[in-house]
């Protein structure tokens, strides 16, 4: 696999920080131990400014170039799993519980690498951001270190991150211009009943078969609300209520997630949603309250970012092994909200054969960290050339 054969020297170096970092996943914005051990690679390299504390422990690195021009940022996800691993690696997590089920250990030994390669080299001009994120998988670090000023504080012109993907080739890369990854909400519907004797039901307002009514009813939003042609994902994915065979409830809950694209059909949706409650609620004669809750926003690439990264990627790993025609992704990424700031590009990184991301036994392939990386230096250097 063609890498910068700088970084492909301090392979088994990434590989190690890798490997320490698989050992100690960390959730949400609570990272001590991992922000701590990124800083520390980070002074080693001699980056020019470290701005720590951001989003509580997220941080941003800062490395000049060579002459006045434009900064570009680089971004990375720090965060971990609730999720008991069952890899069996000798560097297995030491947190019961929770482990890098996403690869985001991955992706942080990405960007430590081209923090090396570039504090070392600085064939650049103006400057590059080095954005360390927490709280990618819950909590929307990305939005909020975008809320706290990143963007307007470093001067950042626009802004590139990479996933790994497990399934694809080691070392390929793939994305598309536009919207690449959905937009995910969640809903929940509280209903209220009167409850009694399952053996006379007449005299209770059941909130059971509301249940069942509210949760069919949704799902004719996308049968018979919805065009065909435009990606829309609705799924009920919980009820709860009652506690025994012959006791009907006074309560019922459900909940579940909507996935969109377009703003329009995620407003048809609430829209639709709040009728379906109401009107079910109406006809089984209890009341019913639905809570809709906005998530991460649609994650759109710029297309001419896209085709820029497209380019860089070809370099890197072969025009064979580059597509820009990726299919949408339902899942989400917080991502977004760095592109609703600025201009740029996300990207999936092949890593080959692998248990699927957020399962228990998946772990990033090392194999894949250097590819990362030498794409990150390689776009620093197209985008902002000496000459």
């Amino acid at each position: 696999m063609p890498v910068v054969n700088r970084i492909a020297d301090f392979s088994e170096d990434m590989k190690t920080w890798r490997r320490h970092l698989h050992t100690i996943p960390e959730l949400g914005f609570d990272l001590p131990e991992t922000s701590a051990f990124v800083a520390e690679r980070l002074r080693e390299f001699g980056v020019d400014e470290l701005h720590e504390g951001i989003a509580q422990t997220g941080m941003i690195a800062i490395i000049n170039g060579q002459g006045e021009g434009p900064t570009i940022g680089l971004r990375a996800d720090m965060d971990a799993l609730p999720i008991p691993e069952e890899t069996g690696v000798e560097y297995a997590s030491t947190k019961a519980g929770n482990m890098h089920a996403c690869g985001h250990d991955g992706h942080t030994t990405m960007l430590l690498g081209a923090a090396k390669y570039l504090a070392e080299t600085r064939n650049f001009r103006g400057r590059v951001a080095l954005i360390f994120q927490p709280a990618e998988e819950d909590g929307g670090g990305a939005g909020v270190m975008v809320d706290e000023g990143i963007m307007d504080r470093f001067g950042i012109g626009e802004v590139y991150g990479v996933h790994n993907a497990p399934g694809m080739p080691v070392g390929g890369f793939v994305t598309s211009p536009g919207a690449l990854m959905a937009a995910v909400d969640e809903f929940h519907v509280h209903i209220q009943g009167v409850g009694g004797h399952g053996a006379m039901p007449q005299d209770t307002r059941d909130p059971v078969m509301a249940a069942c009514g509210i949760a069919q009813a949704i799902q004719t939003i996308v049968s018979r609300n919805h065009y065909a042609l435009e990606e829309l994902v609705i799924s009920v994915t919980q009820i709860h209520t009652g506690t025994t065979d012959n006791v009907i409830p006074d309560t019922a809950y459900i909940n579940g997630t909507v996935r969109t694209f377009d703003p329009k059909v995620q407003a048809m949706v609430i829209r639709r949603m709040q009728e379906i409650v109401d009107g079910q609620a109406a006809s089984y004669g209890v009341e019913a309250k639905l809570e809709y809750e906005k998530g991460y926003p649609a994650t759109i690439n710029h297309a001419d970012k896209a085709e820029f990264a497209v380019e860089v990627a070809k370099e890197i790993s072969g025009e064979a092994n580059v597509s820009a025609e990726c299919n949408r992704k339902m899942g989400a990424e917080d991502f977004s909200y760095m592109l609703q700031a600025r201009p740029g590009a996300y990207l999936f990184l092949g890593q080959g054969e692998s248990a699927g991301l957020h399962h228990p036994k998946y772990d990033f392939n090392d194999e894949v960290a250097p590819v990362g990386a030498s794409f990150f230096v390689r776009l620093v250097e197209r985008a902002q050339p000496l000459t």
